[in-house]
């Protein structure tokens, strides 16, 4: 029971009290068959002591009529959407409108909490971009609450750098100085880092970057499997988009993708882009059925995401978006972050995996969570938790969303 609901406190209200039911809450990795939820000042509250012993009435109910109920998603790769590109920076004006366009776009998508990123980019734009992309709460104001900025290079190997510019990219020969000199480290911004671990310096930067208290992610990388594992015994805990960007799966040697099948160390979280184009969904589901509780959904998306076809950047990479679905490097044809939402995502691994309702819905929402270590506010509908809300149909189509306990409207 969250201390700042004290008996004075709701005896006193001046919010308003809010009841859902006849919904089926996605809680504790199963489905609750009309179950009942209680927000109060945007967060999910213990009803004991507010209605039953203290007699407090709802001043809303919400009825859900079956829908199911589902914390609201969370996308942890995003460089962009609707035209805004987080690697760009032309001032901080520009910057600001253009986070507020994003997150309160997501919403519609069923997004309420991101991590907006930044592709390999020269340290200027580190300097005057993560300032701007601290954590940030998620209202009906704000929109989709940010969690802080993912850093995708520019730690990263050539040879896999994917649609990332070269130029930019770096090593760290004096370890985790070199990480403080690039990106500044302002204000704890940066909740996540891509780095790959064959990078010069890699290694040894991450017990820093770690204590510094960021989340750390391997990819863009041409690791052997003992690297890979080596990154992990060192405490990186995720892989960032799995088979994009890395060693191709050999038998002798399976490199990062290898992880999966590691039985002396716990496996780590994977992100996965469930868009069709950058994994083939039977390489889904072979991810999904070698570690199943590790699937991280991430779109990838960048600004062309829910814009029509045409031309547009990344990181200031000139790409073309073909379609509804590819978006390429127009100088050589390379995969360019894709324009798929996270709400599709979700019902494309489903599709794609054969998983239940509710393994489909944890991959963008407890497990992210769990990476970010923020399960106890985010990616679940238990008491104390954000009041960040979805409303789904059984076909896993986006009905309600609600943000800090407020309905937005998604049309």
């Amino acid at each position: 029971m969250p201390s700042q609901y004290s008996e004075k406190t709701l005896q006193s209200r001046t919010s308003r009290l809010v009841k859902i039911i006849n919904g089926r809450i996605v809680r504790d990795h199963k489905i609750i068959n009309d179950d009942v939820l209680y927000i109060y000042e945007g967060k999910i509250i213990d009803p004991q002591n507010h209605f039953f012993t203290y007699g407090n009435s709802p001043d809303t109910v919400i009825n859900a009529k079956g829908l199911l109920i589902a914390p609201g998603y969370i996308d942890i790769q995003i460089n962009g959407a609707f035209g805004v590109d987080f690697s760009v920076w032309k001032d901080d004006k520009q910057m600001k409108e253009g986070l507020d366009k994003v997150a309160k776009g997501l919403l519609k998508n069923g997004c309420t909490s991101f991590v907006p990123t930044i592709v390999s980019s020269p340290k200027e734009i580190y300097h005057k971009v993560l300032p701007l992309l601290k954590p940030r709460k998620g209202n009906k104001e704000n929109g989709a609450e940010v969690l802080g900025a993912h850093v995708e290079g520019p730690f990263i190997t050539q040879s896999k750098q994917g649609a990332h510019k070269e130029s930019y990219l770096r090593t760290a020969p004096n370890g985790f100085k070199d990480f403080i000199d690039i990106y500044g480290l302002y204000d704890h911004a940066v909740k996540l880092i891509t780095v790959a671990p064959d990078v010069e310096g890699a290694l040894d930067s991450l017990e820093g970057l770690i204590n510094f208290g960021i989340t750390v992610s391997i990819g863009h990388s041409s690791a052997t499997v003992a690297q890979a594992e080596l990154a992990v015994e060192k405490g990186a805990k995720c892989i960032t988009h799995l088979f994009n960007a890395m060693q191709q799966f050999h038998h002798r040697d399976p490199g990062i993708v290898g992880l999966l099948g590691t039985t002396r160390l716990a496996r780590p979280f994977y992100g996965i882009i469930c868009d069709g184009t950058h994994v083939h969904p039977n390489s889904i589901k072979i991810a999904y059925d070698s570690h199943p509780r590790g699937a991280i959904l991430v779109t990838d998306a960048m600004a062309a995401m829910g814009l029509p076809p045409g031309e547009y950047s990344l990181g200031g990479i000139p790409v073309r978006k073909s379609g509804n679905e590819k978006v390429e490097v127009i100088d050589n044809g390379k995969l360019a972050g894709s324009v798929i939402t996270i709400d599709e995502c979700v019902k494309n691994f489903k599709k794609f995996t054969g998983c239940n309702v509710i393994e489909a819905i944890e991959a963008a929402t407890l497990h992210p969570a769990e990476l970010l270590n923020v399960q106890n506010v985010k990616g679940t509908l238990d008491v104390g938790a954000d009041a960040d809300i979805i409303f789904l149909d059984d076909d896993l189509n986006l009905v309600k969303c609600f943000i800090a306990g407020e309905e937005v409207s998604i049309s």
